[in-house]
């Protein structure tokens, strides 16, 4: 008799394991509230839906597992400590963020910020955004990189690294420049200090994004070889391109009012005109930003969080280890 050989399911097979959202609520167990709802709104982006709930069913188990993830490293190290016989300082947890224009990054890595803070331990947590690092705009129009801004190439990615390992290095003060979506630029001599922070959280749509191919026999490093643990905030894309234009619409009558907005000239347009030109600019730039940079790095991040069509995230997918 032939034997039967039962395949394994397509779940097995996956790298990671996802839960419902119903499912991972319940890995919160009795890991404390320390939010409340005026900061829930605070933290909340324009058009981005943040609310007790999500924070509680979200958020919430999010913050216990890191908690683990933290206490799980910081336990390695000491052991690292005893086996060489050193005294080194530990190294910042560094938590990337990751995802589309528009999916909503700011509010999770805000939130994220908030809640770790808030451990019994009280850690020292920052938050940047890549957007500093972004080549000026002079630079950008000189190379032709301006309809590619947010792309791998509008990066100083050099400097990025060396922020990035003098961080992990332990150094004192450590400036990352500041970026200004007024202005849609660097500003110049404006910079923002780290000083050891315990977490640092980076954010910003390329963080997982991999590195150049090894050239003799030097491999290039990723951005992402600097962090302990990456989050993608994940969409559909006509979902992803209908929130980006309600954000454009929302903006005609705040930021881009702003007489030093980069985007002034957009203010007066017509509701029509608007949602022309948004959706002109989603494909022309984001789309591809998308589909030939952001989205293939999806399955780079430890764990991924699929949104619906109102914001809520209503699937985890955790990586296994």
């Amino acid at each position: 008799m032939d034997q039967v050989i039962e395949l394994p399911s397509e779940d097995h097979l996956s790298p990671y394991r996802t839960f419902s959202r119903d499912e991972w609520a319940a890995l919160r167990e009795d890991w404390p509230m320390t939010l409340k709802p005026s900061e829930v709104k605070r933290l909340r982006s324009l058009h981005d839906r943040l609310d007790m709930d999500e924070v509680r069913e979200i958020y919430l188990p999010l913050s216990r597992l890191l908690s683990l993830y933290v206490a799980a490293t910081q336990r390695l190290f000491r052991v690292q400590q005893r086996f060489l016989n050193t005294r080194d300082a530990k190294m910042p947890y560094v938590i990337g963020v990751a995802g589309s224009v528009a999916v909503g990054k700011s509010t999770t890595a805000r939130v994220l910020q908030a809640l770790l803070a808030r451990w019994p331990n009280m850690p020292k947590v920052d938050l940047i955004t890549t957007d500093g690092f972004l080549f000026p705009n002079e630079v950008l129009i000189r190379d032709g990189l301006m309809e590619r801004k947010g792309f791998p190439e509008s990066y100083d990615v050099s400097a990025l690294l060396q922020f990035l390992s003098d961080i992990k290095a332990g150094r004192r003060g450590v400036r990352a420049p500041v970026y200004s979506h007024l202005i849609y630029d660097v500003l110049p001599d404006e910079w923002l200090v780290i000083d050891r922070p315990d977490i640092l959280i980076v954010e910003g749509v390329n963080v997982l994004q991999a590195g150049r191919a090894p050239r003799g026999g030097e491999a290039v490093p990723f951005v992402s070889d600097f962090f302990d643990f990456s989050v993608y905030l994940d969409a559909d894309e006509n979902v992803l391109r209908r929130w980006y234009v309600d954000r454009f619409l929302a903006l005609r009558g705040t930021a881009f009012s702003d007489p030093k907005s980069y985007f002034n000239r957009y203010s007066k347009l017509t509701n029509a005109e608007a949602i022309n030109t948004a959706t002109s600019i989603w494909n022309r730039i984001n789309l591809v930003n998308l589909y030939e940079n952001i989205q293939p790095t999806r399955q780079r991040a430890d764990l991924i969080l699929k949104k619906s069509e109102t914001h809520a995230i209503q699937e985890v997918a955790l990586r296994r280890l």
